[in-house]
């Protein structure tokens, strides 16, 4: 049985400068309703440690952090057919309106993939040749096997984007 389900609102103001893009929250986040609230989703241990901050487990600090930084967070997906938690399972997929908010917020000045599906259908959304920089990172899903030191050192590319 396929479930329908819907991403979040964008977390972004005019201040941001950096987008990052997910697929589309999976069961946990979605049940939480916070951006990767998998406990072993390495996102907020790898941005935390990069912005040079203290961890935290609060969402709402969570946020103001990443706004402090200029970073801003959204999923490339605004709903789709799924299954648990796989993107893998993503059927019927709607796209977000990435080129919109790009326009909405001209601050922005890179968009970070975080894993191959937003990339993918990033592209296919934006074109090849789009005005902004647009890298892959690897997946900070627990799903996504590479060590944590191996996605620390990959996603150690936002830094230089950091305002």
């Amino acid at each position: 049985m396929q479930n329908r389900i819907s991403s979040f609102s964008a977390i972004i103001d005019d201040q941001s400068a950096i987008l990052i893009l997910g697929s589309i929250p999976g069961v946990k986040s979605l049940e939480m309703q916070q951006y990767y609230a998998h406990p072993q989703n390495k996102f907020w241990k790898i941005i935390f440690e990069l912005l040079k901050e203290d961890f935290t487990e609060d969402y709402t600090q969570r946020i103001e952090t990443i706004k402090k930084h200029h970073i801003a967070l959204w999923d490339v997906i605004d709903s789709c057919e799924r299954k648990g938690s796989l993107d893998s399972e993503i059927k019927n997929e709607e796209a977000n309106q990435i080129a919109e908010l790009l326009e909405n917020h001209p601050n922005i000045k890179v968009i970070f993939c975080n894993g191959g599906k937003s990339y993918k259908n990033l592209q296919k959304l934006l074109g090849k040749n789009y005005r902004l920089p647009v890298i892959l990172l690897p997946s900070t899903s627990p799903l996504h096997t590479v060590s944590f030191e191996k996605k620390i050192e990959e996603w150690k590319r936002i830094i230089e984007f950091l305002v």
